[in-house]
């Protein structure tokens, strides 16, 4: 079992910071106040507006009031603070690889006593006992926005080439080289954001895990070193637009490269698939990721969590909306307006029954996904491993040449040192 997070690493020092971000009370006492944080604007933060006015709407109970805390990364700063200072937020949602910190930190609400919780019939690939490997009994979270890395191909291209999506690594190679333009209008035959996410993914397909199963950080050992230098050599041949920049400026840029014809199959994300279909002048279609040793994506996204810390009237009325949130209709609207994956078998059972996936087939690929999906090991380092570690790592062998096997030897090292 993991040891406790000492109080002062999880506790943020800078408490008297709350400032602007502390959960804003209502004067209406009619109704129950229900401060929701969240962290994405364009269309998912619209999106999830209209659905809290919809809440609001159909009940009078509560009040459902939804502030937006900037990016993951953000919120989660924002989050911290709340919570050391005594004022979290009534609901919010947290990245997957945050999930085990909160909950060992004890700053989660149980939600397995809630009335239904029971009886939610959540996709297995998307329930907590299934999402986590090892994690603990209990139910601290419920998935809310949940997704795989996807390819997206630039379907005019590769019809006029008379080429299939690639299904093995060296198929990735063989496609990136036969798109790749030299010369005034430069083209490149593949993309990707050098991020945490996709190097996770590549490592599973290699055959390894971030994680052993006796906790052991061993960021894949041979196969993280194997990732590595599969996006090294791409890059090295120029086959690959590297975008910089780092989190979501670099996943921008690569969708709009993708957009503008710079770049003819980039990796990404399910959660963008209704943006890039919408912007793009050519078709695009959607693909699995391709296989190394096996086929494995990891999920991505996040899970609801209730603060321990909130009041009771307001952890009541927290799991109202979850519950709400989890009903047919809203997981239905919320999927097929974003491109998540809807978490919910009778969601799913109702896009089938009305033909929803024959007419968007982009969007069946990433639930056809969820059969070779890995699950994350419930460990409470793996965010600042992710974050502080492995990140700056994955750079510097792409971006500067540096070598793999010697960065992530470092990386194992250092992980051995600090998390011992």
């Amino acid at each position: 079992m993991p040891r406790p997070l000492p109080r002062r690493e999880f506790l943020a020092t800078a408490a008297a910071a709350l400032g602007p971000f502390g959960c804003e009370r209502a004067a209406d006492r009619s109704q129950t106040q229900v401060a929701l944080w969240f962290s994405y604007g364009g269309r998912n933060r619209e999106v999830l507006e209209g659905l809290v006015r919809r809440y609001n709407a159909v009940q009078a109970q509560d009040r459902v009031q939804a502030v937006f805390q900037g990016d993951y990364f953000e919120g989660l700063a924002k989050l911290r603070i709340a919570l050391a200072a005594g004022t979290p937020p009534s609901l919010t949602h947290v990245v997957s690889e945050v999930v085990p910190y909160l909950e060992n930190a004890g700053v989660l609400e149980p939600l397995a006593p809630y009335e239904g919780a029971s009886t939610l019939d959540v996709l297995p690939a998307f329930r907590q006992e299934q999402a986590f490997r090892g994690a603990p009994p209990g139910l601290c979270a419920l998935p809310f926005n949940r997704s795989t890395p996807i390819a997206y191909l630039n379907r005019s291209l590769f019809d006029r080439a008379q080429l299939e999506p690639p299904r093995t690594w060296a198929e990735v190679r063989d496609v990136a080289r036969a798109f790749t333009r030299r010369g005034g209008e430069s083209r490149h035959g593949f993309g990707c954001p050098i991020d945490w996410w996709f190097w996770v993914a590549l490592v599973e397909q290699a055959g390894g895990s971030v994680v052993e199963p006796d906790g052991r950080i061993s960021l894949g050992d041979e196969a993280g070193v194997a990732a590595l230098e599969f996006w090294q050599g791409l890059a090295r041949e120029r086959l690959m637009k590297v975008p910089t920049g780092r989190d979501y400026n670099a996943w921008e840029q690569i969708n709009q490269d993708f957009l503008a014809g710079r770049v003819a199959m980039i990796w990404s994300t399910t959660a963008f698939v209704r943006y890039l279909e919408d912007n793009a002048r050519f078709p695009v279609r959607a693909a699995p990721l391709p296989a190394g040793v096996r086929r494995a994506v990891p999920t991505g996204g996040t899970h609801w969590v209730i603060p321990k810390a909130a009041s009771a009237p307001e952890k009541a009325a927290a799991w109202r909306f979850l519950r709400f949130m989890l009903e047919p209709p809203q997981v239905v609207d919320w999927a097929t307006s974003t491109g998540y994956i809807p978490v919910t078998q009778a969601a799913v059972n109702a896009l089938s029954e009305r033909g929803y996936y024959r007419v968007h087939p982009n969007d069946a690929v990433a639930l056809e996904q969820l059969t070779v999906a890995s699950p994350w090991p419930w460990s409470i380092r793996l965010f600042r491993v992710a974050r502080e570690i492995v990140q700056p790592r994955l750079e510097r062998v792409v971006f500067a040449g540096a070598d793999a096997r010697r960065e992530l030897a470092e990386a194992r090292a250092l992980c051995a040192t600090e998390f011992a």
